[in-house]
């Protein structure tokens, strides 16, 4: 199967999803988007036509650099060192999307939103748009 197929089979499977769902204040569209090399959600209030939070592996890197710096002039092992291990056994690229899937969360809970849609952008719900909605739904948010 060529390139333009799969596009196209993508696009399809997205109009189809699109068709179905959209987001409200209360209830917005959790969105994923991925690329080849980094991951995306936003949450969408399409009423209004409005990002209400959005979230990046590019921000979460960040974070996770200087964390580690931390960790490593501390030298301790600490409760959250104990509660990763205990944490379901993700490869890297699924623990950022996990992660991800978390830090949305957070936002949206900031935000006094419990419950969303769950938009998968004509991506199958499998590795890590799977990840990332696991990682919402364990900080709390309703699908």
């Amino acid at each position: 199967m060529n390139v333009k197929d799969k596009r196209k089979q993508k696009l399809r499977r997205h109009k189809k999803v699109r068709a179905k769902i959209s987001g409200t204040d209360k209830r917005p569209r959790l969105c994923v988007f991925r690329s080849n090399k980094h991951l995306y959600a936003q949450l969408i209030d399409d009423q209004k036509n409005k990002v209400l939070a959005s979230e990046s592996d590019l921000k979460l890197k960040i974070k996770k650099v200087k964390s580690s710096a931390i960790e490593a002039k501390t030298n301790k092992k600490t409760k959250e060192s104990k509660e990763k291990k205990k944490e379901k056994a993700f490869s890297p690229r699924l623990q950022v999307a996990f992660e991800i899937g978390k830090s949305i969360a957070k936002k949206a809970k900031v935000l006094k939103i419990t419950s969303i849609v769950f938009d998968r952008g004509g991506y199958k719900y499998h590795g890590k748009v799977k990840a990332l909605a696991e990682g919402a739904r364990e900080e709390g948010l309703k699908f």
